[in-house]
């Protein structure tokens, strides 16, 4: 479990850099497109990539040493300051490491270290980075949800948690049900109500716990979407007209469904009476 922990401090601290740094290259990449679609001189090729520049402070552009890129410690000694400039660091670096390091325990820990808890902490690792993008940008990036499909569907071939059929048919009744619902609720309001992307989140989901598990994912998101943005109106931090990123909400569920659905549906059947003996 240390390694995993420490490991997960590590790639944390990564995820930090593609949160920040990959939507900034797609927005370049579409920069580019549109240029060469519009027959315009040649945008400037992208600045950053998630490998260069090196880290770096935002204000005084000072290179960051490795002693004050060790994930939580580094910022726990800087007091959540630049060495160089004493700017504020967010405190959201820290918190994205700590998240993505107990996360990944918590998978180790109920699947074990093989190949379904590698392949869960992977995808928690996956879900940590998309929703970070999608709280900042409201954007769910086809380079990272696509990838994890895939990797569900092939995991299915490989003893995953369903058969290829079941996750062949969970991949499409996820993409499927919420587009769906998001035509629905454009006939009725006028309005886009969700993204794309949050169709292919929910397909990930699909491919590797299967189309039974979806009323779940659904269910929980939902729910949870529903009270928390309640709480963010009352309190005046979220108005009614502004939009909310569904995909976190997804991402959460379908993890909670990934380690515990079946003893949350246990749990249910028992209350309501319906559980068979």
């Amino acid at each position: 479990m240390t390694t995993v922990g420490v490991l997960s401090l590590l790639v944390g601290s990564f995820l930090n850099v593609v949160i920040h740094r990959l939507p900034q290259m797609m927005q370049a990449g579409w920069r580019q497109e549109c240029h060469l679609l519009l027959e315009l001189p040649e945008a400037p090729a992208p600045s950053v990539s998630l490998l260069r520049p090196g880290s770096h402070c935002p204000g005084c552009q000072r290179p960051i040493a490795w002693y004050d890129n060790i994930p939580v410690v580094s910022y726990l000694l800087l007091r959540g300051r630049c060495r160089g400039c004493d700017q504020s660091i967010s405190l959201r670096y820290p918190l994205v490491e700590l998240l993505t390091a107990v996360l990944s325990v918590l998978v180790a820990w109920q699947l074990g270290f093989g190949l379904m808890g590698g392949a869960a902490i992977a995808l928690t690792w996956g879900l940590v980075a998309l929703s970070g993008i999608d709280l900042d940008h409201q954007l769910l990036p086809d380079s990272l949800t696509l990838p994890a499909l895939w990797a569900g569907l092939l995991l299915s071939v490989f003893g995953g948690w369903v058969s290829p059929a079941d996750a062949i048919i969970g991949a499409a009744a996820g993409y499927l049900s919420l587009w769906l619902v998001f035509h629905a609720f454009r006939l009725l309001t006028g309005k886009e109500g969700m993204g794309h992307g949050d169709f292919k989140l929910l397909a990930v989901f699909g491919a590797w716990l299967g189309w039974d598990s979806l009323p779940l994912i659904i269910l929980l998101s939902s729910v949870v979407g529903a009270v928390l943005g309640g709480v963010l109106m009352a309190s005046g931090a979220l108005r009614r007209d502004q939009p909310m990123p569904f995909g976190p909400f997804i991402a959460a569920a379908g993890w909670i469904a990934m380690l515990w659905g079946d003893a949350i549906w246990q749990s249910y059947l028992s209350f309501a009476g319906l559980q068979t003996g």
